[in-house]
């Protein structure tokens, strides 16, 4: 059906809302039961084809890093990526590497097995051109040409569609010099404001905590005057961040005094499932890690992630 209207249509596939309607229409005509899987499962499947060809905007950014221009301290993941780069260029006719997978589907076990080998044949070829660029880069660049294991290049192509590169600012960075206009924005937006200052409150305890050797509310016989000092403290932190006037609620304060530096159990497993999740997406590669600082609410139980 999307071979019929490339030809009908110039060569191209239905990309307005109306002619995705109108092939999505197309199909159920040529349905002779209402109750044909087949057809069913393309209509559904049918936004496949209305993808732009080529790779996404975020690979096309991966293989023009400038990572990507390689030398003999490159890790093995930029030189896969560069080996790709030179792919897409030439064997891949402008796409990536193909997965080799298909969905599950209404077939005759003959015709899926069959369509299976197709895919899987196109993946092997596409994984042998790619693992033969990689080959040849490591040798261009002195390395042993068999350093990066065949499986894990395997694995590099299988999933090139999916390929994500992050890259974090140390927390020293942070601290010293936020992205003020994230942080002016965070403070002002009705739905990241509460996050962004407990994010102020909790550097104000750290300060509060230097300064006086103790958590803000532990005695409750100071808990007005640490009220006090701590909105002070964080005026100051706004102050030295570049943030002057901005504000936050009174009731912030209070209840960052109220807890008196408690720990809840619940909230500390919570939290603590959270930072092992993180550290084992970094060590093992695989899934994206968070990009930013990490604020629970606990009293709306609300999560957010600030880009500072």
């Amino acid at each position: 059906m999307a071979e019929e209207w490339a030809n009908s249509h110039g060569g191209s596939l239905p990309s307005s809302r109306e002619e995705q309607k109108e092939f999505k229409d197309r199909l159920k005509t040529k349905m002779i039961a209402v109750d044909e899987d087949n057809y069913k499962e393309a209509i559904d499947a049918s936004f496949k084809i209305f993808a732009s060809r080529g790779i996404s905007s975020g690979l096309h950014q991966i293989i023009n890093d400038s990572s990507a221009e390689v030398d003999s301290t490159s890790s093995d993941f930029w030189v896969m990526v560069a080996a790709l780069k030179e792919f897409i260029a030439n064997e891949g006719g402008g796409e990536a590497p193909l997965e080799g997978s298909i969905p599950d589907m209404t077939s005759s076990t003959e015709y899926y097995v069959n369509l299976q080998k197709i895919y899987q044949a196109k993946a092997e070829t596409d994984f042998l051109a790619v693992e033969q660029r990689v080959r040849t880069i490591l040798k261009r660049i002195g390395r042993e040409p068999g350093a990066i294991p065949k499986a894990n290049i395997k694995l590099f192509c299988k999933n090139t569609r999916k390929l994500t590169v992050c890259r974090y600012r140390p927390i020293e960075e942070e601290f010293n010099s936020p992205v003020l206009s994230m942080l002016q924005r965070y403070l002002t937006d009705e739905d990241y404001s509460i996050a962004a200052g407990f994010y102020i409150l909790l550097r104000a305890v750290d300060r509060f905590t230097a300064n006086y050797n103790r958590f803000p509310g532990l005695f409750d016989g100071e808990m007005d005057e640490d009220i006090s000092r701590l909105k002070t403290i964080a005026v100051g932190i706004l102050g030295d961040l570049g943030c002057n006037g901005s504000t936050f609620t009174e009731d912030l304060i209070n209840e960052m005094c109220r807890f008196g530096g408690a720990e809840l159990h619940a909230v500390a497993a919570f939290i603590g499932g959270i930072a092992s999740q993180e550290v084992i997406k970094l060590i093992t590669k695989q899934f994206i890690p968070m990009s930013g600082t990490f604020i629970f609410n606990g009293i709306d139980q609300k999560s957010q992630l600030l880009a500072l």
